[in-house]
């Protein structure tokens, strides 16, 4: 078949259990998995996606934007796993990952709040009523309405998991600390981290640049995540991205 390693793994794994179910046997091929890079979207197309969406739909596009959820995660949220007080989201984590809290913002708060109260629900039930599958078939329908309304073909290759992509390498680009992104996104082997490492290629690389004269204004800098650059008429200057 005309198709990556990794679905014919699939395939195979499929029908594994076929053959197990009947007692058959079979030489199991065994395919290396060749993992491709991906193009991370843009922070601007992801907000337009969510500007674009129907009401439901922007609040869990919100939440894959700003927790880097998987799919799955998102529609398996419930109340309980929301602390408002703290802004945390503390969810069930799936493939046996570990647990994680999830911080949003004031603007995904509001939206929740509105959600749960309009759709009265209650704090054991899921917040939706639907499948990750049917979750990135109505994302691929706004995504697709949208391309079509502003002639943008490049809009229709954003995907539902780019926005877990997007969270994972806009925050080792912050931050540069695997092990935070690992922790962040659930992950069970940093060699699944690793992958986020090469996706560095962001538009939007600016900076807020500060000198200092002395030690301290230095520490004072280098604790609010400034990094040190170089050193020009007696003034050490440093960068954060923005």
């Amino acid at each position: 078949m005309k198709v990556s390693n990794g679905t014919k793994a699939n395939l195979c794994n499929l029908y594994q259990k076929y053959i197990e179910y009947y007692n058959l046997e079979w030489i199991k091929p065994k395919y290396k998995h060749q993992r491709k890079l991906v193009k991370i979207p843009t922070r601007e197309k992801i907000e337009m996606l969510i500007a674009h969406a129907g009401r439901i739909l922007a609040t869990k596009l919100q939440i894959s934007y700003e927790t880097g959820l998987r799919p799955v995660e998102v529609i398996s949220l419930t109340p309980q796993e929301i602390d408002f007080d703290h802004k945390l989201i503390l969810p069930r984590t799936a493939k046996n990952g570990a647990p994680r809290a999830l911080k949003f913002s004031l603007k995904l708060e509001a939206m929740l709040r509105e959600y749960i109260q309009r759709e009265n629900i209650q704090p054991n039930e899921t917040l939706f009523k639907t499948t990750a599958r049917n979750y990135s078939q109505m994302f691929r329908i706004s995504r697709n309405a949208l391309a079509k309304k502003l002639k943008d073909p490049t809009i229709k290759s954003i995907r539902l998991y780019d926005f877990r992509h997007f969270f994972a390498t806009n925050l080792y680009s912050k931050t540069r600390d695997l092990l935070l992104v690992k922790t962040k996104l659930g992950h069970k082997e940093i060699n699944n981290t690793l992958f986020y490492t090469q996706l560095l290629d962001f538009e939007e690389d600016e900076y807020i640049v500060k000198g200092a004269e002395t030690k301290e204004q230095a520490m004072k800098l280098i604790e609010a995540g400034f990094e040190y650059v170089t050193e020009i008429d007696g003034a050490k200057l440093f960068k954060k991205r923005k």
